[in-house]
């Protein structure tokens, strides 16, 4: 690998590292998905519904319409009839945000888990003081085996609860039994978890093997420079969004030392007049070129971190789904799109499944996009639709791309711009250690 990389040489390597090198296959199954997952490493989820969930999305931006359900039965564990299955090959984990991980891969989590029980759950600690709530749930979650939060509930109700019941307090206790790995997520039901003692989830070999922090963090560094193609340290850490400078850069030393990471400079890349550090992973490849055509979640490792994605590709994004409407600049939540190298613009879509329409809510173009540009997000609009099941499009007037998306689709319907849309509630989290 060159020692020096210009920006759209660095582009590329990115991408390549993401899998967007690769031709699609003609019709992706569980082979691809799993592969595909191994390159990311994680698979984050999000819960908002508008266009298609976010875990769905990353897979389809690099391997083109797949059937949903065979991920459905990979990372849900959904069997047949969409019954639940008690094992599977990922689990769920805060390894970013919340993600979707490899099984194989809780020992080196367990560094993470003990930072959360030593920062949420030690004396005086909320999760200290609702001990009676937390033994009552671990109580039932081992008498009953894996439970969606609606069935404890349930039971509550039907006559156990005692004085100390509350329902937001047993739910703030299994996502604490689940970030100190305690309590693993055993599937879900549509999207609602279903909770379980991790020992009826995880093997026993991977719950019982120990991983120090420093290995632990090294790894996760290793696999997060070899799915990045090329990095600085900030953009290293975020990948598993690990806090520790001092680790980070002594990993990232120990790689370079180890010949797994080689330093390199990239235009661009500054901080003041100096170069900013930076290192290419021993696998990456520079393609001559990329060619895709595409959209992507605002939660693909692409442009998940928000400073990369700014120094990449010259994309600044903010997720506007919390912002009031008339602050709206670009809409509810709109998805970058992927044309070759570049982030080329912008769409906020919605699937209107009752009239099998995807309707495109906003579209904006990227400063110095050419106008034949609009023909490939054409393609990958439609794409889109066809992968939802969606037989209609309809093109906003909103935004400064929508003109030139009618233009080159004459079949789609416009609309008028859309009224505001509900937002969610934020769901309750906290911090990754």
């Amino acid at each position: 690998m060159k020692q020096h990389l210009s920006l759209p040489e660095a582009r590329r390597v990115a991408l390549a590292a993401q899998g967007f090198a690769r031709p699609r296959p003609d019709a992706p199954g569980t082979r691809q998905l799993n592969g595909a997952i191994a390159r990311m490493g994680v698979l984050q989820i999000d819960s908002v519904n508008v266009f298609a969930r976010s875990h769905y999305m990353p897979l389809f931006s690099r391997l083109g319409a797949y059937d949903t359900g065979d991920l459905d039965r990979l990372v849900l564990r959904h069997g047949p009839g969409g019954r639940p299955r008690r094992t599977g090959a990922y689990v769920e984990y805060l390894a970013h945000e919340a993600t979707f991980l490899p099984i194989d891969d809780w020992p080196l989590w367990r560094f993470r888990m003990d930072a959360m029980r030593a920062k949420y759950g030690g004396a005086g600690s909320w999760y200290d003081e609702n001990a009676a709530t937390v033994d009552w749930v671990r109580d039932e979650l081992a008498a009953r085996g894996p439970l969606r939060p609606a069935q404890i509930e349930s039971d509550a109700h039907r006559g156990r609860r005692g004085p100390w019941w509350d329902w937001d307090v047993v739910k703030r206790a299994l996502e604490l039994m689940w970030r100190f790995g305690e309590v693993a997520i055993a599937g879900r039901r549509g999207f609602e978890r279903r909770y379980a003692l991790a020992q009826d989830v995880v093997p026993a070999p991977l719950l019982d093997a120990q991983v120090p922090r420093d290995d632990a963090i090294r790894e996760l560094l290793r696999r997060a420079a070899r799915a990045s193609g090329v990095a600085t340290a900030a953009d290293l850490a975020d990948y598993h969004r690990i806090r520790d400078r001092r680790a980070v850069l002594a990993a990232v030393h120990e790689l370079v030392d180890d010949g797994e990471l080689a330093p390199v400079t990239v235009d661009g890349w500054t901080r003041g007049a100096a170069p900013l550090p930076a290192w290419v992973h021993r696998d990456a490849v520079l393609p001559r070129r990329i060619d895709a055509a595409t959209l992507l979640t605002p939660f693909d490792p692409v442009v998940w971190f928000r400073e990369r994605a700014e120094r990449l590709f010259g994309f600044d994004y903010r997720i506007e789904i919390y912002t009031p409407a008339p602050r709206r600049r670009f809409g509810y939540y709109s998805l970058p799109v992927l044309v070759d190298d570049r982030i080329v613009g912008r769409v906020d879509l919605k699937a209107d499944r009752p009239a099998a329409t995807l309707r495109v809510q906003s579209a904006w173009w990227e400063a110095g996009v050419p106008a034949i540009t609009a023909e490939r997000v054409a393609v990958a609009l439609r794409e889109a639709a066809a992968w939802q099941g969606l037989a209609h499009i309809s093109i906003s007037t909103w935004g400064d791309a929508t003109a030139d998306l009618a233009f080159v689709m004459p079949d789609a319907a416009r609309h008028d711009r859309p009224a505001v849309e509900p937002q969610p509630e934020p769901e309750a989290g906290l911090d990754v250690a």
